[in-house]
């Protein structure tokens, strides 16, 4: 199997150890984009660069007494609110992201469709198989969950457009069973995140949109449920797979 290494991880979170630091370092399978670059929503150069990896951890972290279930890297201290050029990354276990992934968050589901991951095999095989057995109309309430919920952080032009894409996006995933990434619809959203069109039309929109995912939520194209039985099938193979892929590239390394 292909390694790929991340770059080097500084900036500790309570989530940050050296320790995880090397486990995402050493057994990432996918890492992609996500936050407003993927989107094509930022607005200037005034965004930060926001990452999302999945790694599998060494056994003596799912059969032993230790877990590991993400990492956090941020480039600026815990506080301090990021800015252009700084990084912000999390790295998911595969048991985790998978999880998440199964209840439809809406953020993970991202890596299935960004372009341009950086992945290895086992990588590129999730991203092939795994919308089959991953996605379900779970998500569609899972989107109005998290519009609601930007709609509840606060007043600003970025929470409005927060809203409105996660209904957009919502919608195409039920209709399709993907999510175009940049999303088709940018140039409304930068309106909306700059003012031009205001708040109260966005709210109206997002409410619009929200009533539109319950409606389709019945009528998707994707199944009620996700087939739960073969994504952890699939997980319990990927994990062996690599353990046995790792045990053999150690025993080289010895001779």
């Amino acid at each position: 199997m292909k390694k790929t290494m991340l770059a080097p991880m500084t900036g500790w979170t309570r989530h940050s150890t050296p320790e995880f630091a090397a486990i995402a370092a050493g057994h990432s399978i996918l890492r992609c984009e996500i936050g407003s670059r993927l989107h094509g929503t930022s607005v200037g150069d005034t965004s930060d660069r926001d990452e999302l990896g999945i790694c599998v951890e060494p056994p003596e972290y799912v059969i032993g007494l230790r877990t590991f279930e993400q990492y956090i890297h941020r480039s600026v201290p815990e506080g301090v609110k990021s800015g252009p050029g700084d990084l912000d990354l999390t790295v998911y276990s595969l048991r985790k992201w998978t999880r998440l992934a199964l209840d439809g968050n809406p953020t993970v589901l991202l890596a299935l469709f960004a372009p341009d991951a950086l992945v290895t095999d086992l990588g590129a095989e999730l991203l092939a198989e795994g919308p089959s057995f991953l996605l379900s109309r779970r998500a569609g309430d899972r989107f109005i969950g998290y519009l609601r919920a930007q709609r509840q952080r606060g007043q600003s032009p970025k929470s409005a457009g927060h809203m409105v894409r996660l209904g957009l996006q919502g919608a195409e995933l039920l209709e399709t069973g993907r999510i175009t990434l940049p999303i088709p619809q940018r140039d409304l959203i930068i309106a909306i995140r700059t003012g031009e069109i205001d708040r109260d039309e966005a709210l109206a929109m997002a409410s619009r949109l929200e009533q539109r995912l319950a409606e389709l939520i019945p009528l998707s194209v994707l199944p009620e449920h996700p087939d739960e039985a073969r994504a952890d099938a699939w997980l319990v193979d990927a994990y062996r797979r690599t353990w046995a892929a790792d045990q053999v590239e150690e025993t080289f390394a010895e001779c």
